[in-house]
């Protein structure tokens, strides 16, 4: 079976960002974000030795969340500017990687990457995706997995890094990914700006997707205990308009064909690009590795 790899650019862009500080060249050019992100790609792909691979950018928000919420993410403050200044050096160097970077306007990155999911799918790829956003759990199945490094899955684990399945997914969040949105719906999700019911969090909200089944078999249940069904009743336009926002989008365009996110490394420009950056030790990486494959570097 092929394997999909699908990388949420800007969660690691920020992640490598904020893990590395300080790191500038010798010309006081920031390169910390950049060297991270690097140095995480590369080892996802020998990690996982996907067959193909792209990095999925966010590139505005979808017209559908934002007439639904107005609020949606506006409560996020402006990217930092040395690090806003590494994004175009980064998208410049992730090709030499052999991974193409993709994005679609007025589009999110998740629902991009589920389009992928779906596309690749039917063509009997398995997927993963490398992202520590919560709505992408939902795609999880027996042939889509989530890429993590994050502490919290790697607990009582000999290796790096971690695939989150169906087991993973039910034993963090205490429902199946299939009813992930039906659960955020009713918690809301703070970092996305999205409110949910007061005072329901993760393992309430759990509680009652286990015992109705569904959100929408729990918005008609005629059984609710009476501080449930008032809750509910406060919130239900919200917890409703919730679900639609948390939903992703499965059948947008694809910019790039999924068999075509073949994994080509340009070893001479991506050395000569890690010169530029000045990453002396990851340089002298890659040289071997492009030795190990019989292509020659010039000094």
């Amino acid at each position: 079976m092929m394997r999909l790899l699908l990388v949420d650019g800007h969660y690691y862009l920020y992640r490598s960002y904020f893990a590395i500080r300080g790191l500038k060249n010798s010309r006081g050019e920031p390169t910390n974000a950049i060297y991270g992100f690097v140095k995480a790609l590369r080892k996802m792909l020998l990690d996982l030795k996907p067959d193909l691979a792209a990095v999925i950018w966010d590139a505005g928000l979808p017209e559908r969340r934002t007439t639904l919420q107005p609020a949606y993410k506006q409560h996020r403050e402006e990217m930092p500017n040395d690090l806003d200044e590494q994004q175009e050096p980064l998208r410049e160097v992730i090709p030499y990687l052999g991974v193409k970077n993709i994005l679609l306007p007025n589009t999110e990155a998740d629902d991009l990457i589920a389009s992928y999911v779906v596309e690749a799918r039917k063509q009997g790829m398995e997927c993963i995706i490398a992202t520590n956003d919560k709505d992408i759990l939902q795609l999880v199945n027996d042939h889509v997995f989530v890429y993590s490094v994050a502490k919290a899955d790697l607990e009582g684990k000999n290796e790096s890094y971690a695939l989150l399945g169906i087991p993973e997914v039910r034993q963090k969040w205490e429902v199946e990914p299939h009813q992930i949105a039906d659960l955020l719906a009713l918690t809301g999700d703070a970092s996305d700006n999205i409110p949910g019911i007061s005072g329901v969090g993760k393992k309430t909200a759990a509680k009652w997707i286990q015992r109705y089944g569904s959100l929408e078999s729990l918005l008609t249940a005629t059984d609710l205990d009476p501080k449930i069904d008032v809750k509910l009743k406060s919130s239900r336009e919200q917890v409703m308009q919730n679900r639609l926002m948390v939903a992703l989008d499965l059948d947008l365009p694809l910019p790039v064909p999924v068999q075509e996110l073949d994994i080509n490394p340009c070893y001479p420009e991506l050395v000569k690009a890690l010169r530029n950056f000045e990453f002396q030790s990851l340089t002298a990486a890659i040289e071997k590795e492009a030795a190990s494959w019989g292509v020659v570097v010039d000094a």
